[in-house]
């Protein structure tokens, strides 16, 4: 029997996935969790053989929750995502991930690749290792990058500018610029994109 740990901020979707791989003769859910804290407290506590992470949960992105699990137990990864772009699957593969599947895998496909996990074996969607090989290039300068990778952390215009030595005005004129070349609305968005890609 393989034990499962399935973890999803999206309280329906978690639920209905948990019931249809329930179906299976050699699959269990032994515990769910709803945030990525969560999950790494269940994980530990109760040792799955194969941990379903979302990417996108909070407070902080599955990646962190994969380092922790990873460093502690010898659980295997299949992480769940909306939104695969190059720079996330490089990074979970170096994480460590064993799977790498888009939320619109159906259940029954999901549960041979658990299976295919469970053995040893590594799956990545294919859709998302070809658009990882033809990725874009990168339109912005480095130091719209260093902006942004400041950004990221949250903070204020000031706070940015004090970190990458630039005067307020400058960095502003470095996020809009950004922004603008990324088509999003927010320096948050933008620098979300830039992390998605692996720019940053």
């Amino acid at each position: 029997m393989i034990r499962l740990l399935l973890a999803d901020d999206e309280d329906m979707f978690r639920g209905a996935l948990a019931a249809l791989l329930e179906l299976e003769d050699d699959l269990t859910v032994v515990v769910q969790a709803s945030t990525t804290t969560e999950a790494v407290r269940l994980a530990l506590e109760h040792r799955p053989d194969i941990a379903v992470l979302d990417l996108e949960m909070p407070p902080a992105d599955g990646l962190r929750a994969v380092a922790e699990i990873r460093a502690a137990l010898p659980t295997r990864i299949v992480l769940v995502t909306r939104h695969a772009r190059p720079g996330v699957l490089r990074r979970a593969l170096s994480a460590g991930v064993s799977g790498f599947v888009p939320k619109t895998t159906a259940a029954n496909r999901l549960a041979e690749i658990i299976r295919d996990v469970d053995a040893g074996r590594r799956y990545v969607d294919p859709d998302i290792a070809a658009s990882a090989l033809t990725e874009d290039t990168c339109p912005l300068t480095g130091r719209e990058l260093d902006v942004l990778r400041a950004a990221r952390m949250g903070g204020s215009v000031n706070d940015i500018a004090t970190e990458v030595h630039l005067a307020p005005g400058t960095v502003r004129n470095y996020l809009s610029t950004a922004m603008t070349k990324l088509g999003v609305r927010s320096r948050h968005a933008a620098a979300h994109r830039a992390w998605e890609e692996g720019w940053i």
